[in-house]
């Protein structure tokens, strides 16, 4: 890793935006209250690269401890897309990927960013390059599901393609608080390139359409990234 935890592009970025962090709080491993955290959590987002070269955006889902961390340069996610979801193929052996693990009734979150290792039929596991915390801001605190309430497995939709925002597009990005952003590095060597995924969050509305054009606040702490969303 650099002295940094940063790429030449991304010190690049934060020179033209007037300075940014120096990454000391990148580390090239996982420290025990970030472990811990993980295997906490029902959900995690992932972030992968297509064999085309674009990022993609996904979620995965479990029960609590379906994320494990067996020593702390590994994580072990106990979970696959499903078939027809377009990450499903990005996360194959030697591929990187960007993992961001969140609670949103406590507004907490880790990030642990690496390389597939290995695929079975039950889930993946990552050789962690880099793991860091970020604050909670902009972070809309929320409950998933009503204590003692269990909402079934949700039945899969095939995914559809689509050239323009429609109606119901609109309507939901014009309604949401949060989205999630999946982002890449150009190629290079190191823990500090490839892949990632953000957390993005602002009152309803704070994600401005122009057509088929969206435009993104450049909160403090909320920075903008390339445009594979969920």
């Amino acid at each position: 890793m650099s002295s940094t935890g940063f790429n030449p592009d991304e010190l690049m970025a934060q020179a033209l935006a007037g300075g940014g962090p120096r990454g000391s709080a990148i580390r090239d491993f996982m420290p025990e209250q970030h472990r811990r955290f993980f295997s906490l959590l029902s959900y995690v987002f992932a972030g992968a690269i297509d064999s085309e070269g674009w990022p993609l955006a996904t979620l995965l889902t479990g029960q609590p401890g379906f994320v494990q961390s067996p020593d702390p340069s590994t994580l072990r996610i106990a979970a696959l897309p499903d078939a027809e979801d377009p990450a499903n193929e990005a996360l194959s052996p030697n591929r990187e990927i960007g993992i961001l693990g969140i609670d949103l009734s406590t507004r907490r979150r880790n990030r642990a960013n690496g390389r597939i290792l290995a695929r079975d039929s039950s889930g993946i596991r990552i050789a962690v390059g880099q793991s860091f915390g970020n604050c909670p801001q902009y972070i809309q605190m929320r409950a998933l599901a009503a204590p003692g309430l269990d909402p079934g497995p949700a039945a899969p939709k095939a995914a559809e393609s689509v050239d323009h925002l429609d109606l119901p597009a609109r309507a939901a990005i014009a309604a949401a608080d949060t989205f999630f952003v999946a982002s890449r590095s150009r190629p290079g060597d190191g823990a500090e390139y490839g892949a990632d995924i953000s957390h993005r969050g602002g009152r309803p509305g704070f994600v401005r359409m122009d057509g088929d054009q969206l435009t993104i606040p450049d909160f403090r702490g909320t920075a903008t990234s390339t445009p594979s969303a969920i």
